[in-house]
């Protein structure tokens, strides 16, 4: 009798295991949580004093995520500029993939994202999430114009290729950086108001670029009125769909240029302009936060607090200096550049019960990665050939491994010149910051730098010696490997895929990606 018990136990002790094993992973897919992207602009790795012991201000509500969640020291953002990145954000894909290999997009370029790619917004509407976006598009729209005066735009007519049909429910924003014209509010695929005026401002701080601006469009309050736009959209799915998950891309048009924070935040850093605007942006975080307080959903929502690339100069570094302040943290450069200053930003992520709370990860990620990171918590299948440079990093915000989830990283700069960082090293395919800081790409002492930069951050992480002279196989090998991502399409593991090529590819040809290929 006891042998026949003790064999029944071996036997079906097992199964139970598994049974509970598949119902708990079940439930997980059956319950997603409620997720929320907050992407600031040109935010910097040193702004949030979360993430720099030595910040001039403290940013209490963004600190409240990392407290509460984990935060990422060594992440990157898939270019050192805003358009490139977020193209990465909702793809998973590096830019420079597309036919934009340098700067960003303008006024009236057309939509970068594809009908037939796959965004976050799509990959989660077919899992039953409503999804919306609030904030700065800089993607690109399909904009119609006048039959009698092709140049002009027809305001009044709808915006094809936006948002809405790129996987969002709901979309109300601004077209670009709140520098970049035409002034006006889209909500869904129609802009708010017909534009008939001009406005400029070209004051130190606060200046925008001259164009066409929406009656109800004031450049002091855009920032607020997006905060309420994203309170309302939380606000209203609570109401009409409480037991449905909902996702909340929240693109930011702060603390980017103009540098306007109301008046309820000038002189509150002590600072300059730049740091009253942090505190801003600290503050519509805290209105995030809040709201899912209200509605007692912050247990089953992750929310994800990122910069879409390095701070920008126009913050005034030198002036913040004076302060004790470096928007850059202990790296070299900021926006725009190669160096590390130009693409790594702050990381942090709360997810109540899954997501032990102040913890750190100092593995290299980069902003691509979110596609596959949430189609792993929702169980959503991502075709071979999307997302293609694009690892789930599930296991890492949950603890679970501490194994590095990428093989290497690729990095972009303002004028398209490649980076790539595997382990502690990190090569630089451009003399130079490829960007904004010096040197500058047309800096007359460029033509006597080494045409490449080999840098290991575990020991320089100020990235001052240059090592390519002293291991050239470390450079091969990286550059062999940039090589293989770019012909292969992809930079994770899966069937190859086609590349779009290019007889110019801006800051370092593509004769000259093979000449350095073959031997530096």
């Amino acid at each position: 009798m006891r042998i026949r018990e003790n064999l029944l136990t071996i036997l079906i002790i097992p199964v139970l295991l598994t049974i509970l094993s598949l119902s708990c992973k079940q439930g997980f897919v059956e319950t997603p949580p409620n997720i929320i992207y907050i992407l600031a602009d040109d935010l910097g790795y040193g702004d949030v004093s979360a993430m720099n012991p030595e910040s001039a201000w403290e940013t209490t509500y963004i600190d409240q995520i990392a407290k509460e969640g984990i935060r990422f020291t060594d992440a990157h953002t898939g270019s050192a500029v805003c358009s490139p990145t977020r193209y990465g954000v909702l793809t998973g894909r590096y830019s420079w993939r597309t036919s934009l290999k340098q700067g960003v997009l303008w006024s009236w370029d057309p939509p970068l994202i594809q009908q037939e790619e796959t965004t976050v917004g799509k990959l989660l509407q077919e899992k039953g999430y409503t999804t919306a976006c609030v904030g700065e598009w800089h993607l690109g729209l399909g904009w119609q114009y006048h039959a009698a005066d092709p140049d002009s735009v027809d305001f009044s007519k709808t915006v094809i290729g936006g948002p809405t049909s790129l996987g969002f429910d709901y979309f109300f924003g601004i077209t670009a950086s709140l520098d970049i014209p035409p002034y006006v509010y889209i909500e869904n695929d129609r802009p708010t108001m017909v534009p008939v005026k001009y406005t400029q401002n070209i004051s130190k701080y606060s200046w925008w670029r001259k164009g066409l601006t929406g009656d109800d469009f004031e450049h002091e309050q855009v920032l607020p009125v997006l905060t309420s736009k994203a309170v309302a959209f939380i606000d209203r799915h609570m109401e009409a769909k409480p037991s449905e998950p909902f996702f909340l891309y929240f693109p930011l048009p702060a603390p980017h240029t103009p540098i306007l924070p109301t008046d309820e935040f000038k002189g509150k850093s002590s600072t300059n302009a730049y740091g009253d605007f942090m505190l801003q942006v600290n503050y519509t975080v805290g209105q995030i936060l809040k709201s899912l307080e209200d509605h007692e959903i912050s247990e089953n929502t992750l929310i994800i607090f990122t910069s879409d690339n390095g701070c920008s100069p126009e913050a005034n570094y030198t002036e913040l200096a004076r302060y004790g302040h470096n928007p850059s943290f202990h790296f070299r450069g900021h926006k725009a550049d190669i160096f590390e200053g130009g693409h790594r930003v702050p990381f942090l992520a709360r997810w109540p019960g899954k997501i032990k709370a102040g913890t750190e990860n100092h593995q290299v990620v980069c902003l691509t990665d979110l596609l596959a990171t949430v189609a792993e918590i929702t169980d959503a299948e991502v075709a071979p050939s999307a997302g293609v440079d694009s690892y789930s990093l599930l296991p890492a915000l949950l603890g679970e491994s501490e194994e590095v989830v990428r093989e290497a990283t690729v990095h972009h700069s303002v004028n398209g010149s490649f980076a790539i960082r595997k382990g502690p090293w990190k090569l630089i395919l451009c003399p130079g910051s490829g960007g904004w800081s010096d040197p500058k790409p047309d800096a007359p002492e460029i033509g006597s730098l080494p045409p490449f930069q080999l840098y290991n951050l575990e020991k320089d992480i100020g990235e001052t010696e240059n090592l390519v002279d002293q291991y050239p196989e470390i450079a091969d090998e990286l550059s062999a490997l940039l090589r293989r991502y770019i012909e292969e399409g992809r930079s994770t593991p899966g069937p190859v895929q086609a590349y779009v090529d290019s007889e110019n590819w801006p800051g370092l040809s593509w004769m000259d990606i093979q000449r350095s290929i073959s031997g530096l």
